[in-house]
This record gives C-alpha cells, sequence and structure tokens, in this order.
C-alpha cells in the first residue's frame, strides 16, 4: 500500500507534516520503537511509528532520522500523546532526508494503525499472487514459450518476497528462483531431507502444505502432482515416486486460505509444466521399447545396430561418434503385489540417471527408459571413450552401482516406507549391438544379487557378478544356516562365556591373508596371543587355518552370516 492510501484514511488520524513529495512510496510492513538505533530491526519499507522517547536533545533527531533514512524506511509517524507538538528539529530532519514525517493524534492508537497496516498489506499481497497466478496462466497456455516454472518462481519472488523451488522425488532442484540468493540450488542435504520429509507425508496421507525446518530455515512443502498420472491412479503407491515439490521457504501455518488457495494453483501450473516435459519423453521411451523389445526377441545384431544408429542422435544430439551403452535394470515391489511397478520404476530410472554434467533445460534428453511389469530398462548412451571403434569401454567408464544411489537413497527409502522395495543393476559398457543382449542379463543378474541384500533401496553392479558376491545371495536359507552354524557357533558361544573375541580375530586374521605380523599389529596383540586365539579356533572348530580350503570355508561362513 502506498502513503498516500494512509493518509487518506481519516480514522487513522495522521497529519502530514512534510514529505508531500514522497507520498507515493510502498508501506510494506510497520514497526513501532522508541529505541535510539533500531536499524537492526529494519528491513526497508517500514511506516516507522515512535514515541519520541528516544529524544533526550535536539541532536538526536537528525541521528535517528538518518538511521532511519539508511535503512529504507517508507516513513516516520509521531505520536503527539507525550508531547504537545512534533520538535522542530525532528521536522527539519525528515525534511534533510527526505523523510515523510506524519504526526498521530493522541486520541489514536499505535495498535490500531498496525492493525490497519497490516490487514491492508496481507490483502493487497494475496491480489499481487492472485494476478501472478494468472499472469503464468496465461504465459503457460500460450505455448511452450511460456519459460517453465522459473518464470512463476521468478514472479513469486519479486512481487512477494518468496523464495520458491520446484524439486523432483530425489531432491533435484529441477527450477528455481533466480531470486533465491546465490543461485536456484538449495544445500543438496537440504533438498534431500525436504525431499524424504514430502515422500514420508505422502505415504501417511497428510495433506499439504507440510512445514518442515532443514538447515536452520523453515520451509513449506507444496505437493506438485501430475495432471495425467494422478486422474488414472488408484493408490498414492503409484505416483508418490515420482510427484514433483514445490518448496517455498516461508511457514506456511499462518496464511490465510485465500493464500494457500493461491499457491495451490501455482502448483496446478508446474504440474502443466511437468506434463509437457513426460510428453517430450515419448520418443525416447519409443526408442528404448523398440531396441528392448528387439534384444529380448534375439534379434539380429545388424538390426539392433541399426536401431541404435536412429537413436544416437536422438540421445546424444550434436555428438558425430557412436557411443558405448550401458544398461540399468529397476524394479519396484509393493507388498500385494497389486500396484504395477514398471511405470514408477520408468519415471524414477528416468530421475536417478539424470547426467549431472548435462547442459540445457531438461537433463534426462539421453536417457532411454523403457518397463514393461514391474520393472523398466534404461538404455544409457556413453559417449566413445576410446579411439579404436571396436575396442571396449573400460571398466571405469560409465556408471556404479554403488554410487547411483548415494544422494537418494534416503528419501526414496522413506517413500517406499514399509512396504516398497527398488533394486537396481548396472551393467558393464558394451560397445556394440551384440554386446546389448549380454548387457541386459548382466544387468538383470546384477539387480537380483541387490534384491537378496536387506534394505529399501538397493543396488548392485556387473563388478560383482565375477566373485562369490553372486553366489551366495542364491544359497538357499536352510542351508546357509547348517553352513554357518556349524562353523561360527562354537566360536560364537565361546565368546559370549569368555569374552575371548575369536570372531573379531578370525574375521582379522582372513582380511590380512594369514599375515600372522599384520594381524597382530592391526589388533593390537602380541603375536603369540594371536597365535593363541587362532589356536583355539582351530581346537573348537577341528579346522586348520594353514589349510587354503578351511580358511575359504570360515570366509564364506563370515560373509553369509
Amino acid at each position: 500500500m502506498r502513503l498516500r492510501a494512509l493518509l487518506e484514511t481519516d480514522a487513522l488520524g495522521l497529519r502530514l507534516l512534510g514529505g508531500e513529495d514522497e507520498l507515493d512510496r510502498t508501506v510494506r510492513g510497520v514497526m513501532t520503537t522508541d529505541l535510539r538505533d533500531p536499524s537492526r530491526y529494519l528491513s526497508g519499507g517500514e511506516l516507522v511509528l515512535t514515541g519520541l522517547a528516544w529524544r533526550r536533545e535536539p541532536a538526536d533527531s537528525e541521528r535517528f532520522v538518518r538511521i532511519l533514512a539508511a535503512a529504507g524506511v517508507a516513513g516516520l509517524a509521531a505520536g503527539e500523546a507525550e508531547m504537545a507538538s512534533i520538535p522542530d528539529d525532528l521536522v527539519v530532519a525528515c525534511g534533510r532526508h527526505r523523510m515523510p514525517l506524519f504526526s498521530v493524534d493522541e486520541d489514536v492508537s499505535f495498535a490500531f494503525i498496525t492493525e490497519h497496516v497490516v490487514r491492508q498489506v496481507s490483502s493487497e499481497r494475496a491480489g499481487d499472487l492472485a494476478a501472478v497466478v494468472d499472469r503464468h496462466r496465461r504465459l503457460m497456455t500460450s505455448g511452450p514459450a511460456g519459460g517453465g516454472p522459473e518464470v512463476v518462481l521468478d514472479l513469486l519472488g519479486s512481487d512477494l518476497d518468496l523464495r520458491a523451488w520446484v524439486l523432483s522425488p530425489t531432491g533435484r532442484p529441477i527450477a528455481g528462483s533466480s531470486l533465491a540468493g546465490a543461485g536456484p540450488e538449495l544445500p543438496a542435504e537440504v533438498s534431500a531431507a525436504l525431499a524424504g520429509e514430502h515422500l514420508a507425508a505422502s505415504r501417511t496421507g497428510r495433506r499439504g502444505p507440510y512445514r518442515v525446518t532443514a538447515g536452520g530455515g523453515t520451509y513449506s512443502l507444496f505437493p506438485v502432482h501430475s495432471s495425467g498420472r494422478a486422474a488414472s491412479a488408484r493408490d498414492v503407491r503409484e505416483t508418490v515416486l515420482s510427484d514433483w515439490l514445490l518448496v517455498v521457504e516461508a511457514d506456511a501455518g499462518d496464511w490465510s486460505e485465500e493464500r494457500l488457495d493461491l499457491l495451490h494453483g501455482v502448483t496446478q501450473l508446474i504440474a502443466v509444466e511437468r506434463d509437457r516435459r513426460d510428453a517430450a519423453r515419448t520418443v525416447r521411451r519409443r526408442l528404448a521399447q523398440e531396441v528392448l523389445e528387439l534384444v529380448q526377441a534375439g534379434a539380429a545384431p545388424a538390426e539392433i545396430a541399426a536401431r541404435l544408429r536412429v537413436a544416437a542422435p536422438v540421445l546424444l544430439p550434436g555428438l558425430g561418434t557412436a557411443p558405448h551403452w550401458q544398461v540399468v535394470v529397476a524394479r519396484v515391489e509393493w507388498q500385494g503385489g497389486d500396484i504395477p511397478g514398471g511405470p514408477v520404476a520408468q519415471a524414477l530410472l528416468e530421475e536417478v540417471l539424470v547426467d549431472p554434467d548435462a547442459t540445457g533445460p531438461e537433463p534426462s534428453d539421453r536417457i532411454a527408459v523403457a518397463h514393461t511389469g514391474d520393472e523398466a530398462v534404461a538404455l544409457v548412451p556413453l559417449p566413445a571413450v576410446l579411439t579404436g571403434a571396436e575396442e571396449p569401454a573400460p571398466a571405469s567408464a560409465g556408471l556404479h552401482a554403488d554410487s547411483l544411489l548415494g544422494a537418494v537413497r534416503e528419501p526414496l527409502a522413506r517413500g517406499l516406507a514399509d512396504d516398497g522395495r527398488l533394486t537396481f543393476g548396472v551393467s558393464a559398457a558394451v560397445h556394440s549391438a551384440e554386446g546389448l543382449r549380454g548387457a541386459l542379463e548382466e544387468a538383470r543378474h546384477a539387480r537380483r544379487v541387490a534384491a537378496a541384500r536387506p534394505g529399501r533401496v538397493c543396488a548392485a553392479g556387473h563388478q560383482e557378478l565375477a566373485s562369490h558376491v553372486l553366489l551366495l545371495p542364491f544359497v538357499p536359507d536352510d542351508v546357509r544356516r547348517a553352513f554357518t552354524a556349524r562353523l561360527l557357533d562354537p566360536l560364537r558361544d565361546y565368546d559370549h562365556r569368555h569374552r575371548a573375541e575369536l570372531i573379531p580375530t578370525l574375521e582379522a586374521f582372513l582380511d590380512c591373508d594369514g599375515s600372522w605380523t599384520r594381524c597382530a599389529t592391526r589388533l593390537h596383540l602380541h603375536v603369540n596371543t594371536l597365535r593363541y586365539r587362532v589356536g583355539r579356533i582351530e581346537q573348537l572348530t577341528g579346522r586348520d587355518l594353514s589349510r587354503l580350503e578351511d580358511k575359504l570355508d570360515f570366509f564364506l561362513a563370515l560373509r553369509m552370516s
């Protein structure tokens, strides 16, 4: 609101003493103070109300008004209750600093003025927000040139001082206001925490917005539901791991219903953009589906290679070299088995596999994901990494299972709650159509290894398929229990009775490849003490730790336990 509007409201009892040329200043709040230096409590745009208790001598007026002007205060209103009239030195100081000065009738309380200003500012800001939504709705409906979610977030920042971001379900920043500090991104740990809170709240059926404190800040979270998926979903589990999230750095708990309704309108506009991006992925999904069907049908390598040549320019625009490829398989399973996991796994792969070094408005443009049943399969192109066209990509190239889920495991686990599981398998990189079928089988085997592990979100890579790790998950439970009990139970019982630490000693001895010196150093023991413990292990189990076969049995028993 403007200062002029306050002056024209007779009930406020304001009389202008100076600054008529400044009456079009915008009032953004109100503050009552009698501090000699209130600068620490001023942010600019306030109407300052004062009873002049800070004034002890005429020189104080100049100092006080200079502080207000430096803080960007909109105007000063001085009460007449303590003095018969406003001091001339205050009028002069306000004139020197171009500070509008009002006197407040002694019959009007500061509380009444404060209530009036707060009510008017809140009402006008709600109107501004309505204008934001309306303006962006026109932008969005006018076509793709609307500018995406960044436009509405910038308007929220410029018109309402609201810092806002759009996050993916894993916490990846999709868009942010250009006014949001140094850049559009929240700190990674804060983004992950907010995404996890959003997913946990969605699973429990809470209605947004959700109030969350993270990283020392307070945020309100508004779910962004994809209109296409939400319309056909029968269960929240069908969409919870794919919905976006609007984060506003504010506490919406004390907002009016009108203001909340307008923010929900903003989420609907962002959902339109989400649907557009989903539609843009249709070509990549179709390419992946065609390649997958050819590979699974045992098509000739030449036919698969031809399809890959079509896919490469779409997935790697601007690159003239044929890429290497990796295959990633994901599976989402819900208890009960009546919720289809394939579409959810597809959306998650498109999110998790985003190249962090990619540029442009939609970095997932370089990922093609198909789904069938509860399984999703991603065809991930890698730029050629070697000069020889026939050489395979090195083992270090491309995606690695151990780092694939590092930043997203915690949020996704909260969305899966206690009735869902997400497992990934990653193949090695291949350089030809001939290797694609093997890569698909390799990724599926790796996913089954991940599925045999505990935890809501697990991944395994091709490196693990060439070791005992591949075999152990598939040992039947009764065989596993019998094998470990026969070898380890005597040691556990002895440790329990005597606190002898035979099990930790056995683990360290095997980790040190049977080296007495290295093992004793690691355990901070004398070598003779170590020899005594190993002898006790052999006596209790009837095994000989100098024999390779017995060492291997102990090694596998420890891994299976």
